[in-house]
């Protein structure tokens, strides 16, 4: 049936595209009236691919992946629009698959099972012919013939058992044609996990930020008011017992301390000064406030704005990799350069004079600086050989 049925589909197809496209080549020195048809062919071609995956799913089990589709939808100008559409591979596949490969395939296909069908029953219902069938005389004579009779039918048994593969055949190339040609092609598919990933990354920088700033606005303003209060106690309240005092005085430091970690912990999820000021501006803190001396240069085009994903990855690059420097490399200084290479890529360089042998395998931070950066189908080069110094350079996409 799926082979039948595709044949079925594929001859209203061909015949109507081929009609449409007829008629566009009848009037092709007419610009505005060759759009029409050539619409109209869009039109037919997305209609006619929808038929398909119906087809191949109810038939066949196998749902095929929705590819861009070939009508113009980008709101522009109906040439424009109409340029931007046959500039797409996947119309072009469409459009092939319904005017040639599935009228081809389609009719193969299905002359091929019915031929393997039909032989094979009226092979096989020799003998019965025999017993029904008069001969030329107009007498029914059995046994004339055995042998021939024998062979025959022996011929439709075998012919009853090879075409159920005759027709398996004819549908899995048939159903490999249409996931081929009307499905996403490779370039498109990652196109499309690209753009899915991207999106999943934004929505959690931006979900990040929503907490960021919940916390910033209501806990860690309590804790303010809290610590506030209670040093205010401290100072005014001159005649508490000892005991109490020491238990103000400690619930004093606690509220600190709180402050300072949930400040910490805010200042890892997304810093606001990211969001308010931009990268160069929250870099300059952390170079500000690292435990080494930290020359730093940023070098971005004027009037260029950043992907937030991209911002936030560069900004926990260089906030990270400048803790493992001090921390682990025992480093004295170091140098943050970060700046576009003219291909829309960031490029992010820190260099440090520690002494070396960073080594990602061993947990030093470095394997989730890769994670980060491939985040936004960026990478992240390490070259730090015993010694020193060590170079992290990070290539970020910034979409410019």
């Amino acid at each position: 049936m799926q082979v039948l049925t595709g044949f079925a589909v594929v001859v209203i197809a061909f015949s109507v595209m081929l009609f449409l496209t007829a008629v566009g080549a009848i009037v092709l020195p007419t610009v505005v009236l060759v759009a029409v048809p050539f619409v109209a062919l869009l039109a037919c071609a997305d209609v006619f691919t929808a038929w398909q995956r119906s087809r191949l799913a109810a038939f066949a089990g196998v749902r095929i992946p929705e590819a861009p589709s070939v009508l113009p939808r980008s709101g522009g100008t109906l040439i424009a629009d109409l340029l931007k559409a046959a500039g797409t591979l996947s119309t072009w596949r469409q459009i092939g698959y319904h005017l040639l490969i599935g009228p081809v395939i389609g009719t193969v296909g299905a002359m091929a099972v019915a031929a393997a069908w039909s032989g094979a029953l009226v092979f096989a219902t020799g003998p019965l012919q025999a017993l029904l069938l008069p001969d030329s005389a107009g007498h029914r004579v059995p046994g004339i013939g055995a042998p021939k009779i024998a062979a025959v039918s022996a011929a439709g048994l075998i012919a009853l058992f090879v075409a159920p593969w005759i027709a398996r055949a004819a549908a899995a190339l048939d159903t490999a044609a249409a996931v081929a040609m009307l499905g996403p092609g490779r370039g498109e598919e990652l196109a499309r996990l690209a753009e899915s990933r991207a999106g999943a990354v934004s929505a959690a920088d931006a979900e990040r930020r929503r907490i960021e700033r919940d916390l910033h606005d209501g806990t860690q303003q309590r804790l303010v008011s809290m610590a506030m209060r209670l040093g205010l106690a401290l100072a005014t309240l001159e005649d508490l017992p000892e005991d109490a005092r020491t238990v103000i005085e400690r619930a004093h430091e606690d509220a600190k301390d709180a402050l300072k970690e949930l400040r910490d912990l805010v200042q890892g999820m997304h810093p606001a000064i990211l969001t308010d000021r931009g990268l160069d501006a929250a870099l300059s803190g952390i170079a500000a406030r690292a435990p080494l001396p930290v020359k730093l240069t940023v070098q971005l085009p004027p009037g260029k704005k950043l992907p937030a994903a991209t911002e936030a990855v560069a900004f926990f690059i260089v906030s990270e990799a400048l803790t493992n420097a001090a921390k682990h490399a025992e480093a004295t200084d170091a140098t943050v350069t970060v700046a576009g290479d003219g291909h829309n890529v960031l490029v992010v360089t820190i260099e440090d004079n520690g002494h070396g042998g960073a080594d990602p395998v061993r947990g030093t931070g470095l394997a989730g600086l890769r994670q980060r950066a491939a985040s936004v189908d960026g990478t992240l080069h390490i070259h730090s050989p015993l010694g020193g110094p060590t170079v992290i350079r990070a290539e970020l996409p910034c979409g410019w």
